[in-house]
């Protein structure tokens, strides 16, 4: 049974704030957009009629009311689970099966990451098949979404389940200490993701291949050079037959770092705009900002499992949820559950930290390139391929915005231009 006491209305009331103050920023950024978004703005005149403005702010809306409701129902099943004795019904049947802590921890969270898959499935196809056909950018098929789900679970078994079994293994052997080897365990296991994950996770999902315009790949390579940045190649990937969004990134460590082209993005832009927004993501690598969030990350991972350590014997924890006794990795779920809201707002922090990385990164570009036209124009063709919001509303920018709105970057660009 669960027990009424200050503990529970404390969370309650915070986890009413959290949802009440989500729900309140999207229905203010949409009705600031709805206000906004129907003239077009100086610095897009000559890029953009009315008609298009019209759908980009069409699309934002109906993307965001969508993305609401799945929170809002994701809210009410996470109360469902917690205050339904289906946490304390769980563990007492796996408990009654006399099986190993680390087997018994294992199938407990399998369980319920299993539920949640599930019940997000028609939210994806949705999302997928819906809206973004819907606005013409989701070209998937059905079959390839079905394959990467199938891939994604298959690699989510293989991966959980080692990093779990290791975890849960430093818990009950480790004691006291289990929260600091832990922490050495992520951190190991995320340099790890990040030095495997461009040649062995991303080729099961896409085809990379050697960029085929060799006047471009000179061009780039000549960039990296004049940035002092070696990179292992220069790919471009099958991206169109998922969607017609695009993008560009930097991706792998030491021997497999790369320049990754999206072929969308190679159909789209001009030669001098591409230059510009990898200008713009080796201004990330050369500012140190990769880095510096690697640390910022593992920092925040080491006290909040320290903080776990120390909440795990907390005996009110359990009895609060229904539970007769504590059940160590049911306590993992419920710190974290409880401790949710209170992490949500802090998102303004680091969302902050990450906007003057951008902000870093687009000054670098100006000053690799010369000239900060190319970027201008490459964030001005981002925004119409992508049917961005050119008028998110200030206070959802602070809270949830890792990068500078789109007026405010290509403003700030136009104010330095050489």
């Amino acid at each position: 049974m669960i027990e009424w006491n200050a503990l529970l209305v404390t969370f309650l009331i915070l986890f009413l704030a959290r949802s009440l103050f989500k729900e309140a920023l999207t229905r203010i950024n949409i009705r600031h957009l709805q206000h906004h978004g129907r003239r077009v703005p100086e610095l897009f005149r000559g890029e953009i009629d009315e008609a298009t403005l019209s759908r980009m702010t069409d699309y934002t809306v109906t993307t965001s009311r969508f993305t609401s409701f799945e929170g809002i129902v994701d809210d009410l099943l996470t109360l469902t689970v917690l205050l339904s004795g289906v946490l304390p019904w769980l563990t007492g049947i796996l408990s009654g099966r006399q099986l190993p802590f680390i087997l018994s921890g294992l199938l407990f969270f399998s369980v319920l990451m299993l539920a949640s898959g599930v019940i997000a499935v028609p939210f994806d196809l949705y999302r997928i098949f819906g809206i973004e056909k819907r606005y013409g950018f989701s070209t998937m098929t059905f079959r390839l979404w079905v394959m990467d789900s199938l891939k994604s679970l298959g690699i989510s078994v293989i991966l959980l389940g080692a990093l779990g079994s290791a975890f849960l293994a430093l818990i009950q052997y480790a004691r006291e200490s289990w929260w600091f080897w832990s922490w050495l365990l992520f951190a190991a296991f995320q340099l790890l993701m990040l030095w495997l994950y461009p040649v062995v996770i991303a080729p099961l999902f896409n085809r990379y291949e050697p960029i085929q315009d060799q006047d471009l790949k000179r061009a780039v390579m000549d960039l990296a050079r004049r940035a002092e940045l070696e990179v292992a190649g220069i790919y471009q990937v099958d991206e169109g037959k998922r969607s017609r969004h695009t993008n560009a990134y930097f991706t792998g460590l030491g021997k497999t770092r790369r320049i990754v082209l999206f072929d969308t993005l190679l159909a789209s832009s001009t030669r001098e705009e591409i230059l510009a927004v990898l200008a713009h993501e080796i201004g990330h690598w050369k500012k140190r900002h990769i880095l510096k969030q690697l640390i910022f990350t593992e920092l925040t991972s080491l006290g909040i499992l320290y903080l776990f350590s120390r909440l795990l014997k907390w005996p009110l924890l359990y009895s609060t949820f229904g539970f007769s006794e504590p059940v160590t990795y049911a306590g993992l779920l419920l710190i974290g559950i409880l401790t949710g809201p209170f992490f949500f707002f802090l998102k303004p922090f680091s969302a902050a930290m990450l906007r003057r990385f951008e902000r870093e990164a687009d000054d670098y570009s100006r000053n690799l390139i010369g000239t900060a036209a190319p970027m201008i124009s490459a964030l001005k063709r981002l925004a119409k391929d992508n049917l961005a919001n050119l008028f998110p509303h200030p206070l959802y920018v602070w809270f949830h915005y890792s990068h500078p709105p789109l007026l405010e970057r290509i403003g700030r660009l136009v104010d330095r231009r050489a």
